[in-house]
């Protein structure tokens, strides 16, 4: 059986301010791309992290997108 495809997504864009997770304009959101697990998510986040460290308005994120895909999932706190 082949590993269990687990989406995540990395994105990234220019916060408000570094206290709260608000970005600046949504329509500059800098989608780096989509992963089928953590490791390579993880690389590209780290790759994108690293070349916008000059600016500390900058973010990148890995969103567990299999998470929100898979109500089923039985690690996945789900409500009826």
């Amino acid at each position: 059986m082949p590993d269990k495809q687990l989406l995540h997504l990395v994105f990234g864009g220019e916060l408000n301010d570094v206290s709260h997770v608000e970005f600046r304009d949504l329509t500059k959101l800098d989608f780096v791309g989509a992963y089928p697990n953590y490791a390579e998510a993880y690389t590209a986040w780290k790759g994108k992290a690293q070349a916008t460290v000059d600016n500390a308005l900058v973010r990148y994120f890995i969103v567990h997108a299999h998470k929100l895909l898979d109500p089923d999932d039985p690690d996945h706190d789900h409500h009826h």
